[in-house]
């Protein structure tokens, strides 16, 4: 890359993955914008079966609206007793439009009375890399807990108060944003994606 930052459009409506994001590509050269800085308002609909899906879908759209190289982003809450639900309906599993705590609460109901053993779970997160005429690339990154009984920690965001974490022995909610880039699906994707976002031109 030359001494001209690329600039790259953050593909998410989500404060919270922006914020992530924002942290992991810290020290990459790039000029990031988010949909607001550029007055997007396009709503792209997460019709897609798959992880991939729906991140591809986000990627080009954002990046035929913008002009500019995309990175977007769909991630899931596998668990295994639910037969690897809610997976890519994660965010909707309590409805359209419902809060991170009517999620969490809607999950812990259908696991009522499951045991410990049996309430193991991975985080997965697809990032999709689109350039402004639709070319993709993906970068997936997955991280293995269990789904405690009740919600912990004030920090992150969506299942992270009951997604428990093994290896640290703490929730992922409990963990400071640094801890999290460090651990998380989202932290491992994107340690696959910056070699090509550090060649992007």
């Amino acid at each position: 890359m030359g001494a001209k930052a690329t600039k790259l459009l953050l593909g998410t409506a989500n404060s919270g993955k922006i914020d992530e994001l924002t942290q992991l590509l810290r020290g990459i050269p790039l000029e990031l914008f988010s949909l607001t800085d550029l007055g997007i308002n396009l709503e792209v609909e997460e019709t897609g079966d798959t992880l991939e899906q729906n991140a591809a879908l986000k990627a080009r759209a954002y990046a035929a609206q913008s002009g500019l190289w995309t990175l977007a982003d769909d991630s899931g809450l596998e668990v295994d007793a639910l037969g690897g639900g809610p997976g890519v309906r994660s965010k909707r599993i309590a409805g359209e439009g419902a809060s991170d705590d009517l999620r969490v609460r809607t999950l812990l109901r259908l696991l009522h009375r499951v045991p410990w053993e049996e309430r193991s779970a991975r985080f997965r997160c697809v990032l999709a890399l689109a350039d402004p005429k639709g070319l993709l690339s993906f970068y997936e990154g997955v991280c293995n807990g269990f789904i405690q009984e009740n919600p912990v920690g004030a920090s992150g965001f969506g299942y992270d108060p009951i997604f428990f974490l093994p290896e640290i022995g703490r929730c992922m909610g409990e963990l400071t944003p640094a801890e999290k880039n460090r651990v998380s699906h989202r932290a491992r994707a994107m340690r696959k994606l910056i070699p090509a976002l550090c060649a992007l031109e």
